[in-house]
């Protein structure tokens, strides 16, 4: 099997008043697994449907590979979609449910058979295929349906959520065998999720959206170490965030006033004297102790100390707001205690400041 590009040009869908897509354009390589991240209602899966077929754009062009897809039905597109439930067949066995579209297109039953057998290999399901789905687990139907939607080969693989309704060690095992799944077909995978953890895990690269919109299009550790936007900032990943007003700009490091002090952090190239701005620094980048060489230092109250087995999130109350920090298992924070003071710092590197902007949650 062999992927195939995706160029969404100018792409737009409306439905009535309400504008779901707007002027979206990007083009997906090859081979690549492509995730599209975003809160529900974003437009993220009408833009999964308007590349299937089974939605016509208000406005633009969807091409797969050199090809303009309008006018096209999703049964003559050369993709495959899995939807959030599956969509599998109860009654049929494994094997026939992974055969199912080669059915359809008229391959005898030997060599439906003989191919559901090899998908059923790839998928590691060999000697389930006699089994019905209802006997299967979760994860072993999520990967029933991937070896149905590779059967009919596509150039492009589909997926909507595919995961969401499985519990977490499924879903972190899921994402590891999808991910090997699509390095081994070579097929284009196009992947919609909320869920950071999957996109971030899976992807090569990862548009951000919102509104409609994209926000920033880039490599998980683009978009999670570089974030462009307020929204991308605390949408993807968790941040502290201090909105205040440039004070002053010294190459690349900004000071804010904010509530809490002032504070350094790189600035973003837009970033001006005298604009409104918010800091960003995530928790895993703060220290407890004395302040950093720049200044960087917050005085506050040990609201909770909570427990992550690895590490533990220390919640802290500030000036103006709640702070959070990761602290892994040898930080050393004896003496720390609910109620108590501390102090917190960061390093100016470690912080990003950004023009001012909606951000996904206060």
């Amino acid at each position: 099997m062999d992927g195939q590009s995706i160029t969404l040009d100018r792409v737009t869908m409306r439905f009535g008043t309400f504008l779901a897509v707007d002027d979206v354009s990007l083009q997906v390589q090859p081979g690549e697994f492509f995730s599209f991240l975003g809160p529900s209602g974003c437009g993220k899966t009408t833009i999964l449907r308007m590349i299937s077929g089974f939605m016509e754009p208000s406005a633009g062009r969807v091409l797969i590979g050199d090809k303009d897809m309008a006018g096209i039905g999703p049964n003559r597109r050369p993709t495959a979609l899995i939807f959030q439930n599956l969509a599998l067949f109860p009654l049929m066995k494994v094997w026939e449910n992974v055969a199912f579209g080669l059915e359809v297109r008229g391959v005898d039953k030997a060599a439906r058979r003989r191919r559901a057998n090899e998908l059923l290999e790839m998928v590691a399901l060999a000697n389930q295929g006699e089994k019905l789905v209802s006997e299967l687990s979760g994860g072993q139907r999520q990967r029933v349906a991937i070896a149905r939607a590779l059967a009919v080969e596509p150039s492009v693989l589909l997926l909507d959520e595919p995961l969401s309704a499985l519990d977490l060690k499924l879903r972190q095992h899921m994402r590891a065998e999808l991910r090997m799944l699509q390095r081994r077909t070579g097929v284009t995978f196009v992947y919609i999720t909320h869920d950071q953890g999957e996109a971030l895990t899976m992807s090569d690269r990862i548009a951000v959206m919102s509104s409609g919109r994209i926000e920033q299009m880039g490599t998980p550790s683009e978009v999670y170490n570089h974030p462009s936007t307020a929204f991308c900032a605390t949408f993807v990943g968790e941040n502290n965030a201090f909105p205040g007003r440039v004070v002053a700009v010294d190459g690349e490091i900004a000071a804010i006033d904010t509530p809490m002090g002032r504070l350094f952090g790189r600035r973003d190239s837009a970033t001006r004297e005298g604009d409104p701005a918010i800091l960003f620094v995530r928790p895993e980048r703060c220290h407890l102790g004395e302040a950093s060489s720049s200044g960087n230092r917050i005085d506050t109250r040990v609201i909770r100390l909570d427990l992550e087995g690895a590490y533990t999130n220390l919640v802290a109350e500030g000036p103006d707001r709640e702070l959070t920090v990761h602290l892994s298992g040898d930080a050393g924070f004896a003496g720390v205690a609910e109620g108590g003071p501390v102090t917190i710092g960061f390093d100016p590197m470690a912080a990003l400041v950004l023009p001012e902007g909606r951000m996904a949650r206060a």
